[in-house]
C-alpha cells in the first residue's frame, strides 16, 4: 500500500510517499481502508520535534529518538471497513466510519488497522469522507478541554484564543453548543469565519488586545500557545480558568501552582478519542449544530505541501488529505 513516510525529524520534505506492507487486523481489531486524512499542527510538530519547550527529550522517548518510531504519521480519518478481526462484533465489512489513531498515528495511509472498542465510530450520513476526516481532533479536544477540563455551564463567559484553527473552530461551536456567550479571538482575514461559527464577539488580535479591554471570562482557552497566565489573569473572573491546548513544562508548573495559591486556574492535559465522544460529535453534526471547517485539500502524494501549508500557521479549521479520490456520501 501507498503511505506517506516521515524518514526523519525535520522540515516537510522528509515525508515521503513509498510503498508499505498493507497491515492485518488482529483479532480485536478492524481493517479500514482510508479515504481521507488531515495533516494538524500536531503532525506538524511531531514532523520537525517543534514541541512547547521542555518536552523535547520526552518526545524523542515517546515518538523516537531519531525519528518517529511510527513513521507513518497522522491521527484524523474516515474510510471503509474492509476486514475485521473474529472477536469483533460492534462493526461489519463495508461499514463507513471516522475517528482517530491517537497516539499510535498511521492515518498517513492508504490502510489502517484500529481496536474495534478505540476511536471509531460510524460515519455522519450526511458528510463526505472528506468532511468527516476533519472533526474527531478538534471535536474530541474541544469537549475535553471545555467540558472535562472547564466544566463548562449555560451563561459562562468564554474566550477562544486562535479561534480560527482546527481546534479553535470547534471549541467556537461545542461552546455554544454548551450554552456560554463565546467571544473568539483571530486575525483579521478570519472575523467573518468565526462570527459564521456562531461567536457572540469576535476580536480582531491586530486590532485589539483582549487582556486591555476590561472583560473578564470564566474559561479562556488558548489553542495556540500565546496567553500565558501572566498576561490573561486579570482578564478571569475569580474562581475562572485558563485552558492550555499548548503547554510546555513552565506552563504544567503553573498548573501546580494556581492549585495552591490562586483562585484563579490554569489547566491542561491530554485528549483521549472515546466512542462515545466521537458518537456525540456525529449527533451534533447530523444535527447541523457542529460544522467541519476545511482550509484546504490536498491528494496523498502532495502531503509535503500540506504540511508546508500547515507550517505557516495560517490555516483555517483543517487541511484535509483524500487517500482514494471519492467523496463517499
Amino acid at each position: 500500500m501507498k503511505a506517506a513516510v516521515c524518514t526523519k525529524y525535520g522540515p516537510p520534505d522528509v515525508v515521503q510517499i513509498q510503498d508499505v506492507a498493507k497491515p492485518t487486523p488482529k483479532d480485536d481489531q478492524v481493517l479500514v481502508k482510508i479515504h481521507a486524512t488531515t495533516v494538524t499542527s500536531g503532525d506538524s510538530r511531531i514532523r520537525g520535534l517543534n514541541v512547547p519547550a521542555g518536552f523535547g527529550p520526552i518526545t524523542r522517548l515517546m515518538f523516537g529518538f531519531r525519528k518517529p518510531r511510527n513513521p507513518i504519521l497522522g491521527t484524523e480519518l474516515s474510510g471503509e471497513i474492509e476486514a475485521v478481526g473474529k472477536d469483533v462484533t460492534t462493526f461489519k465489512v463495508g461499514d463507513q466510519v471516522f475517528g482517530s489513531s491517537g497516539f499510535s498515528s498511521g492515518a498517513h495511509a492508504e490502510y489502517i488497522c484500529l481496536r474495534a472498542a478505540g476511536g471509531l465510530a460510524p460515519k455522519p450520513a450526511n458528510l463526505s469522507f472528506e468532511e468527516a476526516a476533519a472533526v474527531s481532533f478538534g471535536g474530541t479536544t474541544a469537549l475535553y478541554y471545555l467540558r472535562d477540563l472547564g466544566k463548562i455551564q449555560r451563561g459562562h463567559k468564554v474566550l477562544v484564543v486562535g479561534a480560527s484553527g482546527s481546534v479553535g473552530t470547534s471549541t467556537v461551536q461545542f461552546a455554544k453548543h454548551f450554552g456560554a456567550e463565546v467571544t473568539g479571538v483571530c486575525s483579521t482575514a478570519n472575523v467573518e469565519l468565526v462570527k459564521s461559527l456562531g461567536a457572540d464577539h469576535v476580536i480582531d488580535y491586530t486590532q485589539e488586545d483582549f487582556t486591555q479591554n476590561g472583560q473578564t471570562y470564566d474559561l479562556i482557552v488558548d489553542t495556540v500557545g500565546v496567553a500565558p497566565f501572566s498576561k490573561c489573569k486579570d482578564s478571569l473572573v475569580p474562581k475562572g480558568k485558563l485552558l492550555l491546548v499548548v503547554a510546555g513544562l513552565p506552563q504544567f508548573a503553573q498548573v501546580m501552582w494556581t492549585s495552591l495559591f490562586s483562585s484563579k486556574k490554569v489547566a491542561a492535559g491530554v485528549a483521549s478519542e472515546k466512542p462515545e465522544d466521537l458518537l456525540l460529535i456525529k449527533e451534533l453534526l447530523e444535527a447541523g449544530t457542529l460544522k467541519p471547517v476545511i482550509d484546504r485539500t490536498f491528494p496523498l502524494d502532495q502531503i509535503a505541501a500540506a504540511h508546508r501549508y500547515v507550517d505557516t500557521g495560517r490555516k483555517k479549521g483543517n487541511v484535509v488529505i483524500t487517500v482514494t479520490g471519492t467523496n463517499g456520501r
